[in-house]
């Protein structure tokens, strides 16, 4: 029952708000990105106080979280980590998928902001999209973060990273830093009731430019599952 008026409260209190951040956002947004950026920032901080004050759900990070230009690759259990990032980043730049995009008012922030649209049937013109807005990203000096396994997965779960991750690492030739997060133990990813207790970020060692494909996705597979207690890490998880 606490869990049920705790979810609910939660729900009402971050839904209900967001509704005047994003009528805030919007005309901001209409003088440029750079006006739009503090609305942004204080919407993810916003979540995550909620998370903290309303659900008792706090952030821990093991190892230290670098802020240069580079690929972050996050395992993806919940909707928690997607607004999150805003809290561990100042300007991330996030692979989302298209629907998210579409919805509206939101849709127009998120692009505003720098969110990559990822249209799971679209293929090669999809890759070439992410690659694209991926460059400006790095030109620009900001960080680009990437869900590999493309949706959320239940805790315990390791599926195959998607190509998407492979083709950035290749093309950009940048470190990656690979972060594994256990968000679904208190927040299933199809579950309205959230549960009390530590949200655990734990940092993987940098993963250098120009490995060979198949060693940089295992490597990245097996730290992005470091925090789960599963079997599925035997093989490398590529696809």
């Amino acid at each position: 029952m606490i869990l049920a008026i705790r979810s609910t409260l939660f729900a009402i209190t971050f839904y209900g708000l967001s509704v005047f951040w994003i009528l805030a956002a919007i005309p901001a947004g209409l003088y440029g990105q750079r006006a739009m950026l503090p609305f942004v920032r204080s919407w993810g901080w916003m979540h995550r106080l909620a998370c903290q004050w309303i659900l008792g759900q706090r952030v821990v990070i093991i190892g230290e979280l670098p802020q240069e230009p580079m690929l972050y690759i996050f395992k993806h259990e919940s909707m928690f980590e997607t607004i999150d990032l805003l809290c561990l980043f100042p300007e991330p730049v996030i692979a989302a998928k298209q629907e998210l995009l579409d919805i509206p008012g939101w849709g127009w922030i998120a692009r505003r902001h720098g969110v990559i649209p990822l249209e799971r049937k679209a293929g090669a013109k999809a890759m070439r999209q992410l690659q694209r807005k991926a460059k400006e990203a790095v030109t620009s000096g900001r960080p680009i973060c990437l869900f590999p396994e493309g949706t959320r997965v239940p805790h315990g779960e390791c599926p195959s990273l998607r190509s998407g991750f492979a083709g950035l690492y290749q093309l950009l030739k940048l470190p990656v830093v690979p972060v594994a997060i256990d968000t679904g133990r208190l927040s299933p990813r199809n579950g309205f009731l959230k549960r009390p207790g530590v949200i655990t970020y734990k940092v993987g060692e940098i993963v250098p430019p120009g490995l060979p494909r198949d060693e940089a996705e295992a490597i990245v597979h097996a730290a992005i599952n470091a925090l789960n207690t599963c079997d599925c890490l035997t093989g490398n998880g590529a696809r």
